[in-house]
């Protein structure tokens, strides 16, 4: 039976007491001790006013504040009262449980709904089901939860923030099935089953789909969501392997498989060629089982979103979790890259596995990176040797990889191109890392998701695969050009796989029956090349070295600066504003004040003026200061680096310096 405290109505409440005009009646809430028996039109207001109109109301019952001796409290040690006290305290009418406070019962009761337990065993009347979100994407719909979107509050987290995540994960799964077919691949942290049922969908025969998830709320709502998209379902756990078809599949005959058991358990019970590993926060603790049966030449991608120690705000955990000293700089999120892969080198070569990088993308939520699996020692030593320290100038922000080799090295600040640890007193650098110091995108792979992207209409991923493509040969976007993987090469065949002498695969799917070997020869000449120009590591801010008093050329003109100086040159999808570049950051800074022109303001400037024969012509700049200025000469100074402008007409003189 339900508790006393729990009524439809006040006269429910009052029955209770069986009230009576010209009797004294206790009230059926409180104690003898705290409340006294009263006459009826007292015990009505007590029961009104402390009682009711502070209870919490659940599909038209109201939960009362209760008084009685059900509730011990800790006990009170003043004087000699050493005995229990009973507290104020709600009774839950879903579970059973005991609330001291009216704002904690509110949030206990909006944890059941969030989960979907609304039902009463105290309600005899059945209590409506909640509506579940009906959301879509790529054309899947799913049901999800209310707080979908926030983890701590919901068993099936939905984020709609990770589109562009979903999306190029897509791509990447559609270029591996078009290499061999089919492919068993795998969403480890399945939660509504959004992803595993994008892929089942539209790639259908090509892929084996497999979704697990250790939560069994989850599971139900993964169920759900393949009924609601006409799929099969073989539903797999640890306790029993029973193959339970739910969902009428005439529609679409494509069957998905739903596990439920821990990640690291299923990884390692089954082979896959291409797993996805989307944890809440970090996902180290789940690379080894990944790389313990992963097919050769199989894809693992990974999902991190503990942007606070990637991202340099928490250093310690960063430490913790990935074993990497780190500082924030200004290609921060190009350094959690790099961090990730370095985690996900030593564990594939623990298993004796090396690595191809294929993909590394860090944005504000999540850090990204889909590499390729290569069986065998050799490819494993070959990864393993391109986890390097970084050496990081905290003056001027060069910085560069440590050289290969185990020796102590006298002066480390040789390395450096700078000369600050010369000039600045103390010590001026910082050892970043382990890093993984190797390239961050393939190529060929890259353009092969684009044209995927495009085949399937995902708008979204389109620009940012531009570029990544860009970005991979450091080339800027005038010189993109789009074209299908096919045209690469037109005699290459589906699911034969190019071994380079590097250990490297690659391969492209186009028609045809055979390889000759002169085909292999030229696909193998062509992606030596590729790496052979593999981009610069790490990106320039063109802010963070801007000149003071001087307004910096467009970013688009800057790259050609750049470009018609003989530097490689592109922009980075890591910083709106950074440049990939090869240039040394000296002469980055030396084209950058060369093409800026100096900032004008109505008075006069601050600093002296330079005598004339001080100082040497530079380039002509046009001065236009409200449509008056009509010539300006732009002066500089090489002993002190300052940089002037001086006005040839009847003006006041002005300059800026820095």
């Amino acid at each position: 039976e339900k508790h006393i405290s729990i009524q439809r109505h006040l006269a429910d409440l009052e029955k209770l007491a069986n009230l009576k005009e010209d009797e004294k009646k206790p009230c059926p809430l409180c104690p003898e001790e705290k409340f006294k028996a009263c006459y009826s039109h007292k015990l009505h207001r007590h029961l009104q006013n402390l009682h009711w109109k502070v209870s919490v109301e659940f599909e038209g019952y109201r939960m009362c504040i209760c008084h009685l001796p059900c509730h011990p409290v800790k006990p009170n040690l003043v004087g000699d009262q050493t005995l229990s006290k009973m507290g104020a305290h709600y009774h839950c009418i879903i579970c059973s449980a005991t609330i001291t406070r009216r704002t904690d019962m509110i949030g206990h009761i909006n944890r059941h709904v969030n989960k979907g337990e609304t039902e009463s065993r105290f309600i005899t009347v059945p209590a409506p089901k909640s509506s579940h979100e009906v959301l879509k994407e790529l054309a899947t719909d799913v049901q999800v939860l209310p707080n979908y979107s926030t983890p701590q509050k919901t068993d099936s987290y939905f984020n709609p923030k990770m589109k562009l995540n979903r999306q190029l994960i897509f791509c990447a799964l559609a270029v591996l099935a078009e290499e061999r077919k089919p492919i068993e691949c795998l969403d480890a942290f399945g939660a509504t089953g959004i992803m595993g049922l994008q892929w089942a969908k539209h790639l259908r025969s090509s892929v084996k789909v497999t979704i697990n998830d250790c939560n069994e709320n989850s599971v139900t709502m993964i169920q759900e969501n393949c009924h609601l998209n006409k799929m099969k379902v073989k539903l797999n756990t640890k306790e029993d392997d029973n193959d339970e078809a739910l969902g009428d599949g005439e529609e679409n005959t494509d069957t998905i498989e739903v596990t439920k058991m821990d990640a690291n358990v299923i990884m390692h019970l089954r082979s896959f060629d291409f797993i996805h590993l989307d944890p809440y926060g970090t996902s180290v603790n789940y690379l080894d089982s990944a790389f313990r049966n992963v097919r050769n030449l199989g894809i693992v991608s990974l999902t991190s979103t503990d942007t606070s120690s990637l991202y340099a705000k928490a250093q310690h955990v960063a430490l913790r979790h990935y074993g990497c000293n780190i500082v924030r700089t200004e290609y921060y999120k190009e350094l959690a890259a790099r961090i990730v892969i370095a985690a996900v080198t030593r564990a594939a070569a623990r298993c004796n596995k090396g690595i191809e990088v294929l993909l590394a993308v860090a944005l504000e939520h999540f850090v990204l990176v889909v590499v390729r699996v290569l069986r065998g020692p050799s490819p494993a030593d070959n990864s393993a040797k391109k986890i390097r320290y970084l050496i990081h100038c905290q003056w001027c922000e060069e910085r560069i990889f440590q050289r290969e080799g185990n020796m102590v090295e006298e002066n480390p600040y040789q390395q450096l191109p700078c000369d600050c640890h010369g000039s600045m007193p103390g010590k001026t650098a910082v050892v970043l890392g382990p890093l993984w110091s190797g390239a961050l995108f393939n190529t060929g792979f890259l353009r092969r998701m684009l044209f995927e992207a495009v085949q399937y209409g995902l708008d979204e991923a389109q620009p940012l695969l531009k570029t990544l493509v860009c970005e991979a040969e450091c080339t800027t976007s005038k010189h993109f050009t789009t074209h299908s993987p096919c045209d690469e090469n037109k005699q290459e065949e589906c699911g034969v796989y190019i071994k380079t002498p590097n250990n490297s695969a690659e391969s492209y799917l186009v028609p045809g029956k055979r390889k000759s070997n002169e085909v292999i020869r030229n696909a193998a000449k062509r992606q030596k090349a590729e790496n052979s120009a593999e981009h610069p590591a790490f990106y320039y801010n063109i802010h963070r070295h801007s000149i003071k008093g001087m307004n910096m050329p467009k970013l688009n003109k800057f790259l050609c600066y750049l470009s018609e100086a003989g530097y490689r040159v592109s922009r980075t999808h890591f910083d709106p504003m950074g440049v990939r570049t090869n240039a040394p950051l000296a002469q980055f800074k030396t084209i950058l004040m060369k093409y800026s022109t100096p900032t004008y303001t109505g008075g006069q400037a601050e600093g002296p003026l330079h005598r004339a024969e001080d100082v040497q012509a530079g380039e002509q700049v046009e001065a236009a200061a409200d449509g008056k200025v009509e010539d300006a000469e732009f002066l500089e100074d090489d002993k002190s680096g300052v940089a002037a402008a001086v006005f040839t007409k009847d003006y006041p003189t002005h300059c800026a310096a820095d």
